[in-house]
């Protein structure tokens, strides 16, 4: 994997993925909207591009992605509105899965949550019905592309260090996971064909992540 783009980079786990990626000398476009973000993401090594993927057609997102390995998406809406949640996380999403497969780009990799999906069993009167809703809708529809996806399924996100150490074997009174473990495992992820076609939910554990994500 020489070259990867992340969407949504400016995010905790995109900034700690970047950084990662760099190290191993790939080759990292780390898109944001703010402008202000610029400096932040190019501390990380990764080349900072300025862009609204929310207001961007599958065209214009598929000549953002073109000669890119793979595209990791790590946005989100971050709260706001249900028209907003939409708008980013299913919306865009979706043209970003249409646009990889339009422009050749055939690896994908979605960060979406532990519990995520068609069955989530949120309640419509919930305020986290939209995103769970939105995450679901997006995540259907990667499975059905012809990319050779992998979804990501962390728990509830700490600040804790990354120490690599997780479990797929998920126990519900502790879901804990670490953002920099989540990004350790997404840079692990885009280097292992083992973990394409697969859902993988995980959080903080015992187990070396290398073997955990052993099939």
């Amino acid at each position: 994997m020489k070259k990867v783009l992340i969407i949504g980079g400016h995010g905790k786990i995109a900034l700690q993925l970047s950084s990662l990626l760099t190290a191993d000398g790939v080759e990292v476009s780390a898109v944001i909207r703010n402008p202000a973000q610029v400096d932040d993401v190019a501390a990380t090594g990764a080349t900072p591009v300025v862009h609204d993927v929310v207001s961007s057609s599958v065209e214009e997102l598929a000549a953002l992605f073109a000669g890119h390995d793979a595209v990791v998406w790590s946005a989100g809406a971050g709260g706001g509105t249900p028209e907003r949640t939409y708008a980013v996380d299913r919306d865009a999403a979706i043209r970003s899965m249409d646009a990889a497969e339009l422009a050749g780009v055939s690896r994908y990799v979605m960060v979406s949550y532990l519990g995520a999906g068609a069955d989530h069993g949120v309640d419509p009167q919930d305020g986290f019905f939209a995103y769970a809703q939105a995450k679901a809708d997006a995540d259907t529809h990667l499975k059905a592309s012809a990319l050779s996806w992998t979804i990501l399924g962390p728990g509830a996100l700490t600040e804790e260090a990354g120490t690599g150490l997780i479990t797929t074997a998920v126990d519900s009174n502790n879901t804990n996971t670490a953002r920099a473990n989540v990004a350790l495992v997404a840079a692990a992820v885009l280097a292992r064909p083992d973990t394409v076609l697969r859902t993988i939910g995980f959080t903080d554990g015992q187990t070396p992540l290398e073997q955990a994500l052993t099939p």
